[in-house]
C-alpha cells in the first residue's frame, strides 16, 4: 500500500511537466506539427480537467471542506488529485 502515494506523486510530476510543455508552446511555439498537436492537447486537457473539477465538486462537497486551492489542484493534476481526496474521504469515513 506504500506504493500508491509514490505513484500519485509521480503522476502529478508528469502532469505538471505536460502542463509546462503546453504552456511553453503557447509562449514560444515549437516548430512544425508539434506546436499544433500541443495546442490541441492543451484544449483537450483543459476540457477534461474542467470535467474532473465538476466531478470533484459533486462527489466531495459533502464529504470534505473544500477550498479554492483544492479545486485548483484538481484542475492542474486531474485524476491524481482526485485519488488523493478519495483517500482523505475514506480515512474520514472510518
Amino acid at each position: 500500500m506504500k506504493t500508491m502515494p509514490l505513484l500519485i506523486n509521480l503522476g502529478k510530476a508528469f502532469t505538471l511537466i505536460a502542463w509546462l510543455m503546453m504552456a511553453y508552446n503557447l509562449v514560444a511555439p515549437f516548430e512544425g506539427n508539434v506546436a499544433i498537436v500541443l495546442n490541441i492537447l492543451l484544449g483537450i486537457t483543459c476540457m477534461m480537467h474542467c470535467f474532473q473539477v465538476a466531478i470533484f465538486h459533486m462527489l466531495f462537497k459533502t464529504l470534505l471542506p473544500l477550498t479554492k486551492q483544492d479545486y485548483l489542484q484538481v484542475f492542474i493534476f486531474g485524476i491524481f488529485s482526485l485519488l488523493t481526496y478519495r483517500q482523505q474521504a475514506m480515512a474520514q469515513a472510518i
